[in-house]
C-alpha cells in the first residue's frame, strides 16, 4: 500500500452543473481509485486518504457539483447535523500530482475553475478558456484557510425541500454555489427598485421592469462587459445572501460572475465581448472609516471613501507563464500561486531537468495600477494627521481615477506578508495590508457632483426641465449670487464675481495661431480688514467644488503647493507626490493668509495663474503637469487695517507680477458706520430667530445651485457673438482712453482676456449658448467695481492699473522721477566734492522739500541715480559721487 501524501490541501476546481465529478467518471468506468495517476492539465484528485475497509465511496450524481476545497462538509438540509466527507482515494507519494496538492490552496476562489474546465464560459471573441474567475485578479486570494464566523446562515437552496438531500458547501463557509447562483438568479429576474433613481439607469429602462436583467441589454448593446450590482439592493431582496457577500466575497463574486454570464449568453447566444461580464458590487452597508480598519475586516468586502494622493505608472503583472522546453521545444503553461511562478523542473517529453526557458511574449498579463487613498478631512480626528491606504485597481479599473479625486472604494481587504530577506522565505510576524479595488465610485453630497454606479452625472428629465425654467427668468443672476454664502451679510459684488469663478469661461485652443491653450479658469483675490468673512467665502466654495485644496499661507510650502521627491514604499524608486495645485485640477484651489506666504512660494503661482501648468526638475524627473486650477485668495494688510492712504501693493505686500494674474480684486472692509453696524447686526440675529415675513422668502435651495452649476460646466459652452465681439473692442478702447489723457496706465490686454472670461461665465449662467451684449456689460461693470477698490491711486483718486502691473501709479512715479532730480542737483550743488555724507544729504532733501519724504522714496531716488552711473551708494553712510558723468 503506498504512503499517503501529505495532508496539505490541492486547488480545487469549479465544474459545471452538467459535468460530473472526476472521482464519479472514474467509478463509473469502473476504475479503482487507489493508485490513479492524474494526467496533465486535469482536473486534480480528491486528496490522499485511505478509506476505512469496508467502507464504500458513494458515487454524489444527485447533487450539484460546487466548488469545495478538500474536506468540504456535506451538510443535511434537515439541520440534522453534518455528514462525514466521502473517503477519498490515496494516491502514491511519488506521483508528480502529489507535491502540487502540498503547494496549492482550494480555498481560493481563483481556483475555481482551470483553463480546461469543461463547463467553462468563453466568449466568441476572444476564446478564453476557464470560468470567469480567471479574468478576475481584483477577487484572487492568497491565503489559505477562511474561517468568519457569520453567524446561523441558512444553506437551504432556494426553495429547497428538506428531502432534497445533503449539498456541497465551499470549505470553510456556508456558501453554496448552487443556492448562490440560484438567488443570484432571482435577483437579476426579479429585483425592482422601489425607489428608482434615474441617474442610475439609462432614460428608455422602465422602472416597473427588473432593473438588472434590463442592464443586460445594455451590455450587449454598449460592449461593456461589466455589472455594477447596487449591494443595497441585494440586502433588499436578500439579506442571506447580501452577508455572504460581505463576509466571503472572493466565494461569492464568482459565483455571481459565472451565474451573469450563463444569463446573457442565453439571452444573446452570438454577442461578442471583449472578455467576459464581471460583476462589481458597489455601496456596501458596511462602510467604515479607514482608521476604524482592523484585522477582522481582512477578506471582507468593505467600503471606504477618501481622496486619492497619488496613483503610480500602469504595472504588467504576470497571470500565465509559458514555458518552452530548449531541447525538444514541449512548451506548457504555469499560472500565478501566491503570487509566485514555480518554473517546471522536469520535461514530461524528454525528461530532461531543468530545461525550461520563459517565452514572454506568450505569457499572459493584465494591468495593475497602485493608488495610494488619505483619510477625507471631515473623517479625521482634530489634531491627528491624516492616514492613508494602498489600493490596487486591476484591468479596466487603471486610470479611472485620478489624484485629487474623492471617491469611495468597494474592494476586499488583503494582508501580505513580508518577507524578512528577499533571499529567504522567512516571513514577519506584522502583515502589510491593502484593498485589491472592485469598485470606484465618485460621489460626494456636499459637492457639485455626484456620480452614481462610477459613471458620468445624468440628470432626470425633471430636474433639466426645472433648471431650464429656472435659467429663464430675469433675476436668475442675483438668486444665484444670493445663495452663495447666504449667512454672510451683503458683499453682493463679491459673491457674483465667485459665482461667475464657479461657472468658469469656456474652454478653447489656439493651435493654429501658435498658443496652446487659453486660460478660462477665474482667479479672484480678497483683500481687506480682518474679521469680514472672507476666509467663511473660502471654506463655503471649498466645500461646494469636487477638486478643490483648501490651504492656508504660513502653513504651505512650495513644495506642499507644487510637487515633491519622495522614495516610494513599493518600488523604492523615486517618485513625484503632487502638491495642492495639481490635485485641484480643474478645480479652485482655496488660499487663506496669502500676504503671509514666503515668497519662494508665492512664486511658484506665476506659471500656474497664467499658464495652468507647473514645471518640475527635481532629482532627474523633468515633466510639467497640468494646474488648471482657479485661485481662491484672501489676504489682510500688514499693518491689521486698510490704509486708505496706500496702494493695495503697499497694504498687502504682494508683488506686482502676481497681483496682476488676478482678474478680479476685491476691498472688504469695515465700514465705520452706524447704519451698516445696525444692519449687519439685524443680519446675525436673523440667522437664529426668523420673523414670517423672512420664513416666506424664497431661497434657492443649495441642491438645486449644485445642480445648476454642475449641468451648466457640463452642457453650456458659450461663444462670443458679432454683437458681443465689438462691445468689448470698444469697452477695452475706452477703459484705455480713461487713462491716455493724464499719461496713466488704465487697462492691460490681460484686462481684455478678463473681460472675455467674465463675459463667457456670465453666459453660463442664462444657459446661452451665445454670449451676448448684456454678458459684456455685466463684465464690464464688475470688472470696474474690483478697478475702483483696487487700482484707484490714493493721491489722484483715479484708476490707474499701472498699480497692479508695475506696483507704481502714474502719480508716484511721476514723484520719483522728481525727488531724484532734485537729489541730483543738491549733488550737483556740492562742487564736485568726492563723498557725500548719507544722513546729511537726506536731512537736507526734507528741509528743502515742500512735501514729505519718506526714507523709502529716497532710497528709490537714490537707486535711480545709482542705475544711471551719477552716484554710488556706499551703505548706509557715504555716497561716492562719480567723477566722470554726464
Amino acid at each position: 500500500m503506498p504512503s499517503p501524501a501529505p495532508h496539505r490541501t490541492p486547488r480545487a476546481n469549479r465544474l459545471d452543473e452538467d459535468a460530473p465529478t472526476p472521482r464519479a467518471r472514474r467509478q463509473a468506468g469502473g476504475q479503482t481509485p487507489r493508485g490513479h495517476r492524474t494526467p496533465a492539465r486535469e482536473d486534480p484528485p480528491t486528496p490522499s486518504r485511505t478509506p476505512r475497509r469496508g467502507q464504500a465511496t458513494p458515487a454524489r450524481s444527485d447533487t450539484i457539483d460546487t466548488p469545495m476545497r478538500w474536506g468540504a462538509a456535506l451538510r443535511d438540509v434537515d439541520g440534522d447535523g453534518d455528514i462525514p466527507a466521502s473517503p477519498a482515494q490515496s494516491m502514491p507519494a511519488s506521483s508528480p500530482a502529489a507535491g502540487l496538492m502540498s503547494e496549492i490552496d482550494l480555498s481560493s476562489p481563483l481556483n475555481y475553475g482551470t483553463p480546461c474546465s469543461l463547463g467553462s464560459i468563453r466568449t466568441p471573441r476572444s476564446g478564453i478558456r476557464g470560468t470567469p474567475i480567471r479574468m478576475r485578479p481584483d477577487v484572487r486570494t492568497d491565503r489559505r484557510i477562511r474561517q468568519v464566523n457569520v453567524g446561523d446562515l441558512e444553506t437551504v437552496p432556494e426553495g429547497g425541500e428538506s428531502d432534497a438531500g445533503p449539498h456541497l458547501v465551499i470549505w470553510g463557509t456556508n456558501v453554496s454555489v448552487a443556492e448562490c447562483k440560484e438567488k443570484f438568479k432571482q435577483f437579476i429576474l426579479r429585483f425592482i427598485d422601489p425607489n428608482a433613481e434615474q441617474d442610475e439607469r439609462t432614460d428608455d429602462m422602465n422602472v416597473n421592469e427588473p432593473l438588472y436583467f434590463q442592464k443586460l441589454d445594455e451590455i450587449n448593446t454598449l460592449e461593456e462587459p461589466f455589472l455594477n450590482v447596487n449591494c443595497a439592493h441585494i440586502e433588499t431582496f436578500d439579506g442571506n445572501l447580501y452577508r455572504q457577500l460581505v463576509s466571503y466575497p472572493q466565494e461569492v463574486i464568482p459565483t455571481f460572475d459565472m451565474t451573469i454570464n450563463e444569463m446573457f449568453y442565453e439571452r444573446y447566444p452570438a454577442a461578442e465581448l471583449e472578455h467576459q461580464i464581471q460583476v462589481r458590487p458597489f455601496n456596501a452597508e458596511k462602510t467604515k472609516n479607514m482608521r476604524a480598519l482592523n484585522p477582522e475586516d481582512i477578506d471582507q468586502l468593505i467600503t471606504i471613501s477618501g481622496m486619492v494622493i497619488r496613483t503610480s505608472n500602469i504595472m504588467p503583472e504576470m497571470r500565465e507563464a509559458f514555458f518552452k522546453c530548449i531541447v525538444c521545444s514541449f512548451t506548457t503553461s504555469v499560472e500565478i500561486d501566491r503570487g509566485r511562478i514555480t518554473e517546471p523542473t522536469l520535461c514530461t517529453s524528454c525528461n530532461t531537468n531543468h530545461c525550461f526557458t520563459l517565452v514572454h511574449n506568450r505569457s499572459q498579463f493584465t494591468d495593475k495600477q497602485m493608488i495610494k487613498l488619505q483619510e477625507s478631512p471631515d473623517d479625521m480626528p482634530a489634531g491627528q494627521t491624516p492616514h492613508t491606504v494602498v489600493l490596487f485597481a486591476h484591468n479596466d479599473l487603471v486610470d479611472t481615477v485620478q489624484a485629487g479625486d474623492r471617491v469611495t472604494v468597494t474592494g476586499i481587504y488583503r494582508a501580505q506578508a513580508l518577507q524578512v530577506n528577499p533571499r529567504q522565505r522567512n516571513l514577519r510576524a506584522v502583515y502589510k495590508t491593502h484593498i485589491d479595488v472592485l469598485h470606484f465610485r465618485k460621489i460626494d453630497t456636499k459637492r457639485l457632483y455626484e456620480e452614481e454606479d462610477g459613471k458620468d452625472h445624468r440628470f432626470p428629465p425633471e430636474r433639466v426641465e426645472l433648471l431650464q425654467v429656472l435659467s429663464e427668468k430675469e433675476d436668475i443672476y442675483d438668486r444665484l449670487a444670493r445663495a452663495i454664502a447666504p449667512s454672510i451679510y451683503e458683499n453682493e459684488d463679491v459673491k457674483k464675481g465667485i459665482l461667475l469663478q464657479l461657472f468658469g469661461g469656456t474652454k478653447k485652443t489656439f493651435v493654429t495661431s501658435g498658443r496652446t491653450n487659453f486660460r478660462s479658469e477665474i482667479n479672484i483675490l480678497l483683500c481687506g480688514d480682518p474679521g469680514t468673512s472672507k476666509s467663511q467665502l473660502l471654506q463655503y466654495v471649498y466645500n461646494l467644488v469636487p477638486r478643490s485644496q483648501y490651504t492656508s499661507g504660513k502653513g504651505s510650502s512650495a513644495v506642499g503647493l507644487t510637487a515633491y521627491v519622495t522614495k516610494d514604499t513599493e518600488t523604492r524608486q523615486l517618485v513625484l507626490q503632487t502638491g495642492a495645485l495639481v490635485l485641484a485640477d480643474n478645480g479652485i484651489c482655496c488660499i487663506d493668509e496669502f500676504d503671509k506666504m514666503n515668497d519662494s512660494t508665492r512664486s511658484v503661482l506665476h506659471e500656474v495663474m497664467e499658464q495652468q501648468t507647473l514645471s518640475i526638475a527635481k532629482a532627474g524627473i523633468i515633466c510639467q503637469l497640468n494646474a488648471r486650477t482657479s485661485i481662491l485668495a484672501a489676504a489682510n494688510p500688514s499693518e491689521s487695517q486698510w490704509n486708505k492712504n496706500k496702494t493695495i501693493i503697499e497694504n498687502v505686500q504682494l508683488p506686482h507680477t502676481l497681483l496682476s494674474r488676478f482678474d478680479l480684486i476685491f476691498l472688504v472692509l469695515d465700514p465705520q458706520s452706524e447704519l451698516f453696524d445696525r444692519r449687519l447686526a439685524s443680519h446675525l440675529v436673523s440667522l437664529y430667530y426668523k420673523t414670517p415675513q423672512q420664513e416666506d422668502d424664497e431661497i434657492l435651495d443649495m441642491s438645486i445651485l449644485r445642480d445648476y452649476l454642475a449641468y451648466a460646466k457640463e452642457h453650456i459652452q458659450p461663444k462670443l457673438s458679432e454683437e458681443a465681439s465689438q462691445r468689448l473692442i470698444q469697452a477695452y478702447v475706452d477703459m484705455r482712453k480713461v487713462g491716455s489723457g493724464r499719461g496713466q496706465i488704465s487697462a492691460y490686454p490681460r484686462q481684455l482676456e478678463s473681460l472675455i472670461r467674465l463675459s463667457e461665465a456670465h453666459a453660463k449662467v442664462r444657459f446661452s449658448q451665445t454670449v451676448d451684449i448684456v454678458d459684456v456689460e455685466e463684465a464690464w461693470r464688475l470688472h470696474r467695481e474690483a478697478l475702483k477698490q483696487s487700482a484707484t491711486d490714493p493721491l489722484s483718486g483715479k484708476i490707474d492699473v499701472g498699480i497692479l502691473t508695475t506696483g507704481l501709479s502714474s502719480a508716484a512715479r511721476k514723484r520719483r522721477l522728481e525727488l531724484a532730480q532734485s537729489v541730483k542737483k543738491l549733488i550737483e550743488s556740492k562742487g564736485g566734492v568726492p563723498t557725500i555724507n548719507y544722513q546729511k544729504l537726506m536731512a537736507e532733501i526734507k528741509e528743502g522739500s515742500n512735501v514729505m519724504v519718506t526714507r523709502e522714496q529716497f532710497e528709490d531716488a537714490l537707486k535711480d541715480l545709482q542705475d544711471e552711473g551719477i552716484i554710488v551708494v556706499m551703505g548706509k553712510t557715504t555716497i561716492r559721487v562719480c567723477k566722470n558723468r554726464d
